[in-house]
């Protein structure tokens, strides 16, 4: 089974930058299609970006729309989510998730990973 572990997440400031990284292992990458999640406390999980095996990306939700980018590294089985222009109310815990296959289609992904907290405050 596809294992996933997130990690680079940490405290920054307002209009700061993160990048978070997606290890895959167990299975090639180049098979599936990753997606970014977050979910803060009480409040539905939220997509973010896909990037499906073929490299398509998606943009889930139209707040990080022109701050986030998504990457893969198919040779490193590396997934990466670059967090630019940080406000306080992407302060959550992010989660990658894959799904065998090219589509996106949210309700697809059955491997994730534990989760990075993303914390943006001055």
């Amino acid at each position: 089974q596809l294992q996933l572990v997130e990690s680079g997440g940490g405290l920054v400031q307002p209009g700061g930058f993160l990048r978070l990284s997606c290890a895959a292992s167990g299975f090639s990458l180049d098979e599936y299609t990753i997606g970014w999640f977050r979910q803060a406390p009480g409040k539905e999980r939220e997509g973010v970006l896909c990037i499906s095996s073929s490299g398509v990306r998606t943009i889930y939700t139209e707040s990080v729309k022109g701050r986030f980018a998504v990457a893969r590294d198919n040779a490193k089985n590396m997934v990466y989510l670059q967090m630019n222009s940080l406000k306080p109310e992407d302060t959550v815990v992010y989660y990658c998730a894959g799904s065998y296959g090219s589509s996106c289609n949210r309700n697809f992904f059955d491997a994730w990973g534990q989760g990075t907290l993303v914390t943006v405050s001055s």
